[in-house]
């Protein structure tokens, strides 16, 4: 069985290979804001728990990639998470997690520089850098969101057990981290 892959087809700009694509948003970025339905974390969201089994993935365009991104830091958030109680502690922690330093396609820490183009300037590295910030700020919202979606306030261990689990048998953070 394949992998899912994004139905996203048209995407209006492309910095390296990844595309920029609108997205439902609140936080500020170069990605131009929409109100769809379903957005490229919405997909990515659907698709995660199916995706994440997979070794292997063929990228099929430029959306898949940003697909590939999303899912990898899905579990980087599922993983910061399982330590917390409630959804005020989460919410600080997703905060935190997407304005940590983290690197770009092109970078030495990037693990997945076969895959994605390095941005051929300083400008397209900085407008790829805010829009994986941008991404990451509202991946880290919606996974909250869905993590805690109990009535009890607790986390929903049908999500968190996806923590350990790794997309391509990569992680976007370092080992053992």
């Amino acid at each position: 069985m394949p992998a899912y892959h994004s139905q996203i087809k048209e995407f209006p700009q492309v910095v390296g290979n990844l595309a920029i694509l609108p997205i439902r948003t609140q936080c500020r970025g170069p990605a131009p804001c929409s109100n769809i339905e379903n957005d490229i974390i919405d997909e990515s969201l659907y698709f995660f728990k199916a995706n994440v089994f997979f070794r292997t993935y063929e990228i099929k365009s430029e959306v898949d990639r940003v697909l590939i991104y999303i899912t990898l830091y899905i579990t980087e958030c599922l993983k910061k998470l399982q330590r917390c109680s409630n959804k005020n502690q989460a919410s600080q922690e997703m905060y935190s997690l997407a304005i940590s330093k983290f690197d770009i396609p092109g970078d030495a820490g990037f693990p997945l520089n076969a895959v994605y183009a390095k941005p051929l300037t300083s400008q397209d590295a900085d407008l790829m850098r805010q829009y994986l910030l941008q991404l990451r700020h509202e991946t880290g919202n919606r996974v909250c969101e869905k993590v805690f979606s109990t009535e009890d306030g607790k986390p929903n261990k049908w999500w968190i057990c996806f923590a350990k689990k790794k997309f391509m048998e990569k992680s976007l953070s370092g080992p053992g981290q």
